[in-house]
């Protein structure tokens, strides 16, 4: 648990990040840094994109996948790390 606290800490530093969000694979959110209200909203609505998005990617080819999800707009950065068991979300804003 202590290598998964710090992978978060490095990334948190990172230039321009906004927050860091893991979602379980109910698309509940089980670790985060920012507010509760921010959180619940970034949580269902990019689990949902990202199940669409491979759901997508297997209707094309059913031997491929998903492996990562970027998603910019003119506010910020989205980037989506999926795994078996958890959704890494990170948010950015690009300009800084």
């Amino acid at each position: 648990m202590a290598e998964v606290e710090e992978t978060l800490k490095r990334i948190q530093n990172q230039k321009g990040v906004l927050g860091i969000i893991v979602v379980n694979v109910e698309g509940i959110p089980i670790r985060s840094t920012m507010d509760t209200a921010t959180t619940a909203q970034y949580a269902g609505l990019i689990h949902q994109l990202s199940v669409t998005a491979r759901s997508t990617i297997r209707d094309i080819d059913a031997q491929n996948d998903l492996t990562f999800l970027r998603i910019r707009s003119k506010k910020n950065e989205i980037m989506v790390a999926p795994d078996k068991e958890y959704l890494l979300i990170v948010i950015q804003n690009p300009s800084e």
